[in-house]
Parts: C-alpha cells; structure tokens; sequence
C-alpha cells in the first residue's frame, strides 16, 4: 500500500485512468462495495441488523452493492436513501438497480438504537457544502444514538481535501477507504471523525495512481517508508567527529531547562558531540546538570560568531528557553549567516513576530538549510500578515505557504503535525500520542530534529524522521510520560527503525 495521499481531485484522475485502461466504474463501485460489507462482517455483532444509509452519488452506490452483499450472506439489511432511486446517475443507478429490498426514506430512519451497526454511504471526500436538510438531521440523529458506524470513503460531512467538518459530521468506528488515505483522514478533526482507518483495493493498478498523482507535490502519511533507508547507521570507521556536532544556545540563569532537554535528544539520536553555549552567569546551573554534553560560554552574537569559527559545529539549534526579542534575533541571524544548519524554535520564532519575510532574508543570505517548529501559537505570530495564516485554508496549505515563504522545512506542530519543505514535498503525522502535551516535549523534538541534520540527513527527512520517533517514544512510554522520559526512550526505537 502505497503511503503516499491522494486529494480528492488525484483520486478522480486515479478512477479516470483506471476506466479509460479498461476498468468499467462499475467494477470498481462492486469491489468498493464489496470491501465495506467484508467491513461489516467482521464488524457486525451475532444476529445484528445492518442499516444502511445512501446518498445520491457514488458512495450511496457503494452502499446499495453492499447491502446487496449482506443479505445475500442473509445478515438482515434495512436500506435508506437520500434520494428516490429514480433520481440516481450512472454507476450508483446501476447498483440500485441490483437491489431488490424496500428503500426507505433517510428522514424516516428515528430509532437507530435498533440497529447492531450502521453504514454510512451518505456523501464520501469530495463533498464541497456544509451538510443541510435531511442529510443534516439524519446525522445529527445517529449522533446521539450509541450505535457503532462504518463510514465509506469519509465519515459524511468530513472534508477529504482538509480534514473540516462541513456543517456536521459522522463520527465511525472504522471508515474503509479505497486505492490510498486522502487527505482529510489524517487532518484534523476529520482524523478524530474516521476511527479505524482501512485502505481497499479495488483494482487500480501502479499507472492509475501515477495519473492521480499528476505533477502534483508529493504528499504523504509520515512513517519509516518515507525516510527510513535515510537514517544514519555507522560503520566501522564512524566517530564522533562523523556524526556532527550540534550547539545549543541557552537560555539565561533560571530558564537553562529547555534547552538542556533538547540537547539530550540531540546526543541520543545519533549527534556525535554536543554543545551548550550559555551566559556566563548560566554556566554553572548548566555544568551542575551537564556530563556527556560540553558546556561553552556565550553572552551575545559577537561571542557566537567566535564560537562558529569552528567548522566542526554544523548545526545550530535555538530557541528553547532561550528568550524573546532583539538579542535572540541578532543570534539567528550570526546562526544563518554562518550558513549553518538551523533548528528554530520557540522563543527564536516569536522573536520574528510578524517577521517572517526578514527571517527569511537571514536565511536566504546565507544559504543556510533551516527546520523550524512552531506550534500554532508560534506559527501564527510568526507568519503575521502572510497568506500563510488564512483561516480559509486547511493545516496542509499553512504549512506548505509557510515552508515557501520562509525558504525552510517547516513542522506545524499538533495532534495532526504537517511537514513542508519549500519545494511543496509535505507529510502529514497521526503517530503521535496526547502523552506528549507536556512540558519539554517540543524541545526534545527540535533536538532530535537538530541530531539528525547533524549526522546529514536531508531537512526534510530529518524533520519527518524526529516527529515520528518522537511520537514513537510517546506511545512507548503513555501515561506519566514526561519530558526527561523522551530521550531515554529513542534508543529502542532508533533499534527498530534501523533494523527494518
């Protein structure tokens, strides 16, 4: 199964190919069909009734052939549609056409508490308009009945381009989905909406999905088939010196944590040497915590440039407790012009409130390869008065205008973090765990972020690679997880992405 995501306009090119190379829609609506009945079954308790609700496109055609599916097996099916059978179009009136049972009304269906499972075949991604009428009313109903739904291609109501609830939405236990994930499975909220998520084949082949992907940008669900075969792995001459060296910049006296922790995640990702550059008065709050990880004084941008005189130092990481304002930003700029690989984050981002395009210009002029990590908040304040804030647009599209912009990779932090790198290539993570909203947990991440730039790795794999271990340590760990406990816990899974 390819990891790649399909929008709702690749998939129709997909659907396109796939009829002009000989694949009658029609046989694609039966194998479609035929994937959420297998669903149901699975799915379906002991001696259940199935109701299934149809729409007046191609997902209510979905939903006819595998009510058809079920009663054949003679599971007991009752089926509402939308709209009269008569008013149905192409393939989806042929597949009403196969079903011989009564068809009821939407808006009669009150009691869905009789039911052991629903079907929801209402509407499927590429709905454009807030649900309304009967739709709407129907929907809302299953709502507050505690009864379990499979949703076909999208929970109705659910946006596929960006995750949005249109008006109202189906919440599923599981949603079957065809040919690849779009888009809206993985956004939020439409995430939240899906439930157990199953990709069907139905029949489309390799060059059908090359017509869908088009020339568009690659997007894709972020995992180790992404950038896996990327990660360092050492050889017999690997030392320290091979796999870079990261400085961090901290913080003043009282507020060194932050960046210690990022630090820490920096050394167990891989970086073969890392540095703490403090304020002098800081110096001993670092050395008392300090012991792999050295420790440089540095008081203002003049003392980082003389630090960067050592070409051994690849990677800058800075932001994390490090403070707002004009000596933050004189420190990015030292950093950039240096033409050092960057990891930004935190206070280094909210010191350019409203100054992206200047950030920019930095990071322009000296060629350097930057991956910042705003959470919202951060993200919002930095990119002020771009169209990068647009409310209109979805997580992916911010992201992707900001990672433009700025000229860096850019991680959108979140439940449903979005990866962008400038030429548009973009991933989309769901391997996260709530676990991970505490304290100190994105200054872990930005540095394994900054571990794994320093051992050479392409930013934007680097930043897909950080997000998902982090969120793989995450998971590792739940309840109780905190900050100190993230490091500690790469090892395992840099084990097993290594061995894979």
């Amino acid at each position: 199964m390819t990891t790649r995501l399909l929008t709702v306009e690749a998939m129709r090119r997909v659907d396109a190919a796939a009829i002009r190379g000989g694949t009658a829609g029609a046989q694609l609506m039966a194998r479609a069909g035929a994937a959420v009945a297998d669903r149901v079954r699975a799915r379906l308790p002991e001696g259940g009734r199935v109701l299934v609700l149809c729409g007046p496109g191609n997902n209510g055609g979905d939903g006819f052939v595998a009510a058809r599916s079920l009663v054949e097996d003679g599971i007991s099916v009752d089926l509402a549609a939308l709209v009269p059978v008569a008013d149905l179009k192409g393939d989806a009136a042929g597949a009403a056409a196969g079903w011989t049972g009564p068809v009821l009304r939407v808006s009669d269906i009150v009691n869905f508490s009789a039911y052991g499972l629903v079907v929801d075949a209402l509407f499927g991604a590429g709905l454009s308009r807030d649900l309304d009428g009967d739709a709407a009313a129907c929907v809302e109903r299953l709502a507050r009945a505690a009864v379990p739904v499979i949703a076909v291609d999208v929970p109705s109501g659910i946006d596929g381009d960006t995750g949005a609830v249109r008006g109202v939405a189906v919440r599923a236990v599981e949603t079957v989905t065809f040919v690849a994930l779009k888009v809206g499975h993985l956004l939020q909220p439409g995430r939240a909406h899906c439930g157990t998520l199953h990709v069907a084949e139905i029949g489309t082949g390799d060059a059908d999905l090359d017509a869908g992907f088009g020339t568009d940008a690659p997007l894709w669900r972020n995992g180790p088939a992404l950038w896996g075969r990327a990660v360092p792995r050492l050889e017999a001459t690997s030392h320290k010196y091979t796999r870079g060296h990261v400085l961090v910049l901290s913080g003043p006296v009282h507020r060194t944590g932050a960046a210690r922790l990022a630090a820490r995640g920096a050394l167990r990702i891989g970086a073969g040497l890392v540095t703490v550059a403090a304020p002098a008065a800081a110096m001993a709050e670092n050395a008392a915590h300090l012991t792999a990880i050295m420790l440089r004084a540095c008081d203002s941008a003049d003392d980082l440039d003389d630090l960067l005189v050592d070409e051994r130092l690849n990677v800058v990481l800075a932001g994390p407790g490090l403070g707002m304002g004009e000596a933050t930003r004189d420190l990015v700029a030292v950093a950039a012009a240096a033409s050092r690989r960057l990891v930004l984050d935190a206070d280094a981002l909210t010191s350019f409130k409203g100054q992206a395009r200047l950030l920019a210009a930095h990071l322009t002029e000296g060629d350097s390869q930057a991956v910042l990590t705003p959470h919202d908040g951060e993200f919002a304040r930095l990119f002020e008065g771009t169209d990068a804030v647009s409310d209109d647009l979805s997580k992916l599209e911010r992201a992707r205008r900001a990672a433009s912009l700025a000229g860096a990779v850019v991680v959108l932090k979140g439940a449903d973090t979005v990866i962008a790198a400038p030429d548009g290539r973009a991933a989309i993570n769901d391997h996260g765990t709530p676990y991970l909203g505490t304290a100190g947990s994105g200054d872990v991440l930005s540095g394994l972020v900054a571990g794994l730039l320093a051992q050479g790795m392409d930013p934007f794999e680097a930043a897909a690679a950080a997000v998902w271990m982090h969120g793989d340590a995450g998971r590792r760990h739940g309840p109780g997880l905190i900050a100190e406990d993230l490091p500690e816990l790469i090892p395992a899974v840099l084990r097993d992405v290594l061995d894979t």
